[in-house]
């Protein structure tokens, strides 16, 4: 009886062992291979650019956008200041749109309620209060002679206050049981967002509002640099700069750097010596 008990025990035992080495086998999930890199080169570039190598096609699609930008830039500094702060505005929404989609990647596979609907609305909540504020502080005089105007601004802040609240009750209704953790989480991500993007832009507008010539100098500065470290990597680059991004070197480094403080210095010369006043308001 003992011999067959044992016997029992011991097949027993093995049936688990083969059963635990199965699941650990399927469990294993097998490594695949990273998406290649899909070719996003413009259709209209591709016949012109066909014969090139990989890296003088790259050169010259950046080549080519980098014209189109600075243009557009120039035509914005030429239509004026309204042009600049609707530009500013157009990029911080779409800013916003590109980091929350990030977001919502991971947070709609959870099936949970309202997440794009409460950011798009913190993104109007905070935009009215902090446009709200540089309203007021430029735009005193016309909103002063509308009644419906001056009832807004007496009580901009208070306003903002409760439809911050607002949103805050409907985030409160949106959780889900044993979802909180990432929900609180999402809840950070899209006031991070927020701090970085709307803040920035914010300040931008006061800095414009001051004189074009304070938006048109710090822009054109950062152009400047992007465009000298590129050409600079490309033709003498050599030492790798950081492992994050493989392609930066010390080269592009540090003669984007030179450069900038070369075209700062001609273009503070430039602007000392015009004659009109470049740096008023312009609204």
């Amino acid at each position: 009886m003992e011999t067959n008990l044992r016997k029992r025990n011991l097949e027993q035992e093995n049936n688990t062992s083969e059963h635990e080495d199965h699941l650990s086998d399927s469990s294993i999930i097998e490594p695949t291979e990273p998406p290649k890199p899909k070719d996003e080169t413009p259709e209209f570039m591709k016949e012109a650019l066909k014969d090139l190598t990989p890296r003088w096609r790259n050169w010259w699609i950046r080549g080519l956008f980098t014209i189109l930008m600075i243009g557009y830039f120039g035509l914005v500094i030429y239509l004026g200041t309204f042009a600049f702060m609707a530009s500013v505005i157009l990029f911080q929404v779409k800013c916003f749109h590109e980091i929350i989609t990030i977001g919502h990647q991971v947070y709609k596979s959870y099936d949970l309620p309202w997440f794009r609907t409460l950011s798009w609305y913190f993104l109007i909540c905070s935009n009215y209060f902090f446009y709200g504020e540089t309203a007021m502080e430029h735009f005193a005089a016309f909103i002063q002679s509308e009644k419906h105007m001056m009832f807004l601004a007496k009580y901009h802040r208070l306003i903002s206050f409760m439809l911050y609240l607002v949103g805050f009750m409907l985030f409160v209704l949106s959780l889900v049981k044993k979802r909180y953790r990432l929900q609180f989480f999402m809840f950070g991500w899209t006031h991070v967002t927020l701090l970085i993007i709307v803040t920035q832009s914010h300040l931008l507008l006061q800095n414009l509002l001051e004189g074009i010539i304070w938006l048109i100098v710090p822009v054109s500065m950062v152009i400047c640099n992007d465009i000298m470290a590129y050409m600079c990597g490309f033709f003498f680059g050599r030492t790798p700069l950081i492992k994050l991004s493989p392609k930066k070197t010390w080269e592009g480094f540090i003669g984007g750097a030179f450069f900038t403080i070369i075209f700062g210095w001609l273009v503070s010369t430039l602007v000392l010596s015009c004659s009109y006043d470049i740096s008023s308001i312009g609204v």
